[in-house]
């Protein structure tokens, strides 16, 4: 592949890309539907208005959540208010969800929002209170609080169609490959720019006699799915175009499933099609994968001593290029008060407190991910405090420049991902990729049908 190596980032530089993105996100928010706050005027915000109220917040285990529980005792002593923290793994806490909803009967007040599977349900739902009066009203929303440092694609991303702003951004997760240098420095390999280097890679360092394994991704079903649509990026190919099409049988499509088949089925560890996020961490934090592809928001555990055995030999880069472009799959989670909610100010409150300057800059700090706030990527307290390399951040900052959306903007997103996740997984027993992919896209097609008239 001819593709062009990446730029590599000086702090410096990282600080002056993020200092320009602040300046386009202020352009930018008057260009979202309903991204404009009015900053409360009063300098001694109450933040005890709610004293003795107790909220429940049902969130997603993951090291962002880790933050927010470590640090707790602030917001509770800050405003008086007790919550109930309800930590549950990503597949049980969104079943949790829709259950509860659907049954109209909630038992959390605000809640973890993953916005590349749930924002079209919750919308369609509504779900979630609208933030927006919130926001405006200097009594709910400190002065300082500045919803305008929010990234612009941040605020699209918490936006519904219809203008309501119903979670606060916190995060926007890159997809990037951890690779361990010291595997790579062992085998004098060097770090793959594109997928034809990428499965050479995984093929050299292959060393399953020695408990080495080239690469490690998701294999189990629904979760495996944005690692295939992520290599869709390089061929400049998206799994549902603008018109509300199925592009999964395209021969982009089906060279990027051929990738995926070709990494998880001969180079990857056995027991593979099991493997979620916490298991590929497992395998890569113990030495025993010389790479990992997954999101950006995993280096907090990778160099806790306490945790991980490649403290120090973790190098952090951009998505592998394709044969037309190179992108990074984006994804992103938001926080919102639950509308039938009877404690919405309190759960609002929480959401404020979470989303604030402080806690997106521990984010970053921490290597727990990619915050939403742009203020983030230029405070000086982020690299006085940052527990992980810089390289991350530089990492960080150029998949920003050419981040996309890897999941379709679909209702039925959760059934995409059960159905060409079943034939992804299929394909790591062996099976043919173009059959699979045609099963499973006529198998979709109804259920992607029926949502679109709806």
């Amino acid at each position: 592949m001819n593709v062009e190596r990446p730029v590599r980032y000086s702090r410096r530089h990282i600080v002056k890309l993020a200092s320009a993105a602040g300046a386009v996100a202020a352009t930018a928010r008057h260009q979202v539907a309903g991204a404009q706050s009015t900053p409360a005027a009063a300098a001694d915000f109450d933040w005890q208005r709610f004293n003795g109220e107790t909220i429940t917040a049902l969130m997603i285990q993951n090291p962002r959540t880790d933050l927010l529980v470590e640090h707790l005792q602030e917001f509770q002593d800050l405003t008086g208010i007790t919550v109930n923290m309800d930590v549950v793994p990503e597949q049980q806490q969104r079943q949790k969800q829709v259950i509860e909803f659907t049954s109209g009967n909630a038992s959390f007040d605000v809640t973890t929002v993953s916005w590349h599977v749930q924002k079209g349900l919750f919308g369609q739902g509504q779900w979630l209170a609208d933030l927006r009066p919130m926001l405006e009203d200097p009594e709910l929303t400190a002065s300082d609080f500045n919803f305008d440092d929010f990234a612009p694609a941040a605020v699209t991303y918490a936006t519904q169609s219809d203008g309501r702003i119903d979670t606060m951004p916190q995060f926007l997760d890159y997809w990037i490959l951890y690779w361990n240098k010291e595997i790579f420095a062992q085998k004098g390999i060097a770090f793959p720019e594109n997928l034809d280097e990428l499965v050479a890679a995984a093929e050299a360092l292959h060393d399953p006699d020695n408990g080495i394994f080239g690469i490690v991704a998701r294999g189990i079903k629904n979760a495996n799915v944005p690692v295939w649509t992520c290599f869709m990026q390089g061929w400049g190919a998206q799994p549902v175009d603008a018109e509300g099409q199925l592009q999964t049988t395209t021969e982009e499509a089906i060279a990027a499933a051929e990738v995926y088949k070709t990494l998880l089925a001969n180079y990857a560890p056995p027991g593979v099609n099991g493997f979620n996020w916490n298991e590929c961490q497992t395998a890569f934090s113990q030495g025993t994968a010389a790479m990992w592809f997954d999101g950006a928001g995993f280096a907090r555990p990778l160099e806790d001593p306490a945790q991980s055995k490649v403290v120090g030999k973790v190098g952090y880069g951009l998505q592998p290029a394709g044969p037309v472009s190179r992108h990074s799959g984006i994804f992103g989670d938001g926080i919102g008060v639950v509308a039938s909610s009877e404690k919405q100010g309190p759960a609002y409150f929480f959401c404020q407190w979470a989303a604030n300057q402080e806690n997106q800059a521990r984010i970053l700090a921490s290597g727990a991910g990619a915050p939403a706030r742009m203020s983030a990527y230029s405070d000086p307290a982020v690299m006085e405090n940052l527990t992980v390399p810089e390289e991350l951040l530089a990492t960080l900052v150029a998949s920003g420049e050419i981040g996309l959306p890897s999941l379709p903007a679909i209702v039925p997103v959760t059934e995409f991902r059960d159905v060409f996740g079943v034939a992804l997984t299929n394909m790591i027993f062996g099976g043919d990729v173009r059959e699979e992919l045609e099963i499973a896209t006529e198998q979709f097609q109804p259920i992607l049908d029926e949502s679109q008239q709806g």
